[in-house]
């Protein structure tokens, strides 16, 4: 496996070849990556390490978490790195495809999209890379419609945010 020094610089890019490691050897990287998406778990300043690690073991039956990222999330709870998690699934997630030649394409939108519109997405995105991609889909209201998407340092705008502030500053001109 192949890691960049951008991954591994950061705490949770450790982390996350770490997870990423041990999923990858025993097999399980799609359970793992089904795993973290659970973002239900919200980390609070008012939770100590000890508690945080209680309520991931309660969670995790509930959540349907393969055992790999139960562990694992026992392990940032205790190192006090829930904060970490977002950074780590985006990671993961990074990795995962890479491994299974994907690439990861970052979109958000201003409304959650449906399936039909994820499909014609990446298909549209796979002719245009010539390989499968893996859509993460965010929601951000701010962009009062269109799509933003992030293709490892490519980043395409067609939101009426941006077309709008476009706009304004051309007014000013």
């Amino acid at each position: 496996m192949e890691n960049s020094g951008g991954i591994q610089a950061s705490l949770a890019g450790r982390y996350a070849t770490a997870l990423f490691g041990l999923a990858r050897d025993e097999r399980q990287i799609d359970a793992v990556s089904r795993s973290l998406d659970i973002r239900a778990l919200v980390t609070s300043p008012l939770i100590s390490r000890s508690e945080a690690g209680k309520a991931v073991g309660a969670l995790s039956p509930t959540l349907g978490l393969d055992p790999i990222t139960a562990r694992f999330l026992g392990v940032l709870a205790d190192n006090g790195r829930l904060g970490e998690l977002k950074q780590v699934i985006r990671v993961v997630r990074k990795l995962a495809g890479e491994h299974r030649g994907e690439t990861l394409a970052e979109v958000t939108s201003a409304h959650a999209l449906d399936d039909g519109q994820v499909d014609a997405l990446k298909s549209k995105l796979k002719a245009r890379l010539g390989r499968d991609v893996a859509i993460q889909a965010n929601v951000d209201p701010s962009l009062l419609g269109g799509i933003v998407i992030r293709l490892g340092s490519q980043m395409i705008d067609a939101s009426i945010k941006t077309k709008l502030n476009t706009l304004a500053l051309a007014m000013k001109g």
